[in-house]
């Protein structure tokens, strides 16, 4: 199999110099400053680019523009944990959050580290989903233009979440995704309950719904991309035939096949081989 080395920029920071090009041995330019393909072994681009904000990716250079991509959505796709904007709500801030932590390093059990916050979340009123969303919900950056190019080319694209449904249906029609799957927070005459609804969605799910949704795009997880940053997300990101740690916990990214910590959710399209000609801009 023959493979390419993939080095990615920081966005705007134009680190990719024509002379750092020169040293790469460049082989081809998906944008002038920001991403290039490389005939280099990846740890020699890595050596030539130490200590700038670049990323470096070694990926398959068969099969690269993947049909379907799966993404993670709380410090994925948006850039907060809604359970802890929930918590903070609640007056638990500090203390849910330190629970969020702990689970998404992957040293806590997922299920029961979720059910331990959404008890302390019991009665807050559900209106406060909708001001959250509204006042402290942001994007992360490239999401629509990953979405919007993906689907441009044919592709389908999933929102799998440990999160709650009452986000993801909003964030996943915001951003443009196709379907969305998550937990349930339990409401009950306007008010959380406290649970979350049973079983919870956890990193078996997340395989599970990975695998569904390339059966029904006529394909296979190999023909899939898959993106996240928590513990929870590792099995889903090794079935993938792409799996990408972004901004993603060290364990995470010392699992998956591909870390990106400079570049934003626009390096999805660079390590499939898309140009910046071919971005549909947001």
């Amino acid at each position: 199999m023959t493979f390419l080395t993939v080095l990615i920029a920081a966005p705007g920071s134009g680190a990719i110099t024509p002379e750092l090009v020169k040293k790469l041995a460049v082989t081809r330019v998906l944008a002038e400053g920001e991403a290039v393909e490389s005939k280099l072994p990846a740890d020699e681009a890595r050596s030539i680019a130490r200590g700038l904000p670049i990323d470096v990716a070694t990926v398959p250079a068969a099969n690269r523009r993947k049909r379907l991509l799966v993404a993670d959505m709380d410090s994925t796709m948006i850039e907060q944990e809604c359970i802890d904007e929930l918590g903070e709500v609640a007056g638990f801030g500090p203390h849910i959050r330190d629970i969020t932590f702990r689970a998404m390093r992957g040293e806590l059990d997922f299920a029961e580290a979720l059910r331990e916050r959404v008890a302390l979340l019991k009665g807050l009123d559900e209106a406060i989903i909708d001001a959250i969303i509204r006042d402290r919900i942001t994007y992360a950056s490239g999401g629509k233009t990953l979405i919007a190019t993906m689907k441009a080319h044919g592709a389908s694209a999933v929102l799998v979440s440990g999160g709650f449904r009452q986000f993801t249906q909003r964030v996943a029609r915001h951003i443009g995704f196709d379907a969305d799957e998550a937990n349930d927070l339990v409401i009950e005459n306007g008010r959380l309950a406290g649970i979350v609804r049973e079983p919870i969605l956890g990193k078996d799910a997340k395989v599970a719904f990975l695998n569904a949704y390339a059966r029904k795009a006529g394909t296979t997880p190999a023909d899939a991309i898959a993106v996240g940053d928590g513990a929870n997300d590792i099995p889903m990101l090794l079935e993938a035939g792409m799996g990408i740690a972004l901004h993603a916990k060290p364990h995470v990214q010392q699992q998956a096949g591909i870390a990106i910590n400079h570049g934003d959710l626009t390096s999805l399209l660079y390590l499939q081989g898309y140009t910046r000609r071919d971005f549909l801009n947001f």
